[in-house]
């Protein structure tokens, strides 16, 4: 796509900007650099809590931080990725809601040499490979599988709640529980599996819908790969009156609203993927690149499985009231 002289313009400007930057006359930074986050949801407590150590760690850091809410849309958020450059920019991190959908977008980002790199959620298909900070969510799924499997080492009947079409850590977390299953054997069945789109409330409507059709077989565990959809299945457990067949209710995000439930024996457990660390490392590793150019590098963070026996261990646990 041919630039406007506009942008040519800001491109030039920064191309001179970026040169002077290697002369040894040529001072670095000491602070106000201007940082975009655009976010995936603003409305999903996740990326409100983490919003909150970004803000935190760009006071430290003296870098001047504007925060946009994607809305969860892949449109609104590419339209937000050209008004960041439009505006200029010295850097951006994003938490993309489609893996795939943001390719063109992040296009724009690495044509305009904008220092840049995903958090939470990867991208797929840009022209080079971007720097991700995020959870191994491959691992988290497995790791909640693997719960299920010592809980019922005879075998259970799931159901697998995954979270939004297109999203990376939707498609990491299946992919760990599905592979964890698989490698167990057959006597682990996934009799419903159904998104519900992170959403408490569609966690709530899906999972009725799913122990309505399956009266008389119900299964013994929900596997969820939020704490929002959790809580959501949570209470259709109870609203269906189901509470007394123990079905073991498993999330992903260590909320305080789910470590609360951990903590009650309404929820089995939750992974720790520790968003704090993610976006503060994010950004101190984006920091680093402007002022001394210091190359990113991906890193991806272990998530723990969080039951009632280690609640400590969760980043959230004093919020849990």
């Amino acid at each position: 796509m041919n630039k406007s002289p506009y942008r040519r313009a800001i491109c030039a400007a920064a191309t001179m900007a970026a040169a002077a930057l290697i002369l040894p006359s040529a001072p670095a930074h000491a602070d106000d650099e201007r940082v975009a986050a655009l976010f995936h949801n603003m409305a999903e407590p996740f990326f409100v809590f983490m919003n909150r150590e970004l803000q935190d760690e760009a006071k430290k850091l003296k870098v001047k931080l504007s925060v946009v809410d994607g809305q969860a849309s892949s449109p609104k958020q590419s339209a937000d990725v050209s008004n960041a450059l439009t505006r200029g920019v010295d850097g951006i991190i994003i938490a993309p809601t489609d893996a795939r959908a943001m390719a063109y977008a992040i296009n724009e980002v690495l044509d305009d040499k904008v220092p840049l790199l995903t958090v939470d959620r990867r991208v797929e298909g840009a022209k080079q490979q971007v720097p991700h900070v995020g959870a191994d969510n491959v691992a988290g799924g497995r790791k909640m599988a693997e719960w299920v499997i010592q809980k019922f080492p005879d075998g259970a009947r799931i159901v697998f709640l995954t979270g939004q079409p297109g999203s990376s850590s939707a498609i990491d977390r299946a992919k760990g529980v599905h592979e964890a299953f698989a490698k167990a054997g057959p006597q682990y069945q996934i009799v419903a599996e159904q998104t519900a789109n992170w959403a408490r409330d569609q966690g709530l409507t899906v999972t009725l819908n799913i122990l309505t059709s399956l009266s008389g077989m119900p299964p013994q565990v929900i596997v969820s790969a939020n704490d929002d959809m959790a809580l959501g299945a949570a209470e259709a457990i109870q609203s269906s009156g189901l509470s007394n067949l123990g079905i073991q209710v498993l999330g992903y995000d260590a909320s305080p609203d789910a470590l609360k439930k951990v903590r009650d024996g309404e929820m089995a457990a939750t992974v720790e993927q520790s968003p704090g660390r993610q976006i503060r490392t994010a950004l101190q590793m984006l920091v680093a690149n402007m002022r001394q150019q210091t190359a990113m590098q991906s890193a991806a963070i272990e998530p723990i499985l969080i039951t009632k026996a280690n609640l400590s261990e969760a980043a959230r646990f004093s919020e849990v009231k």
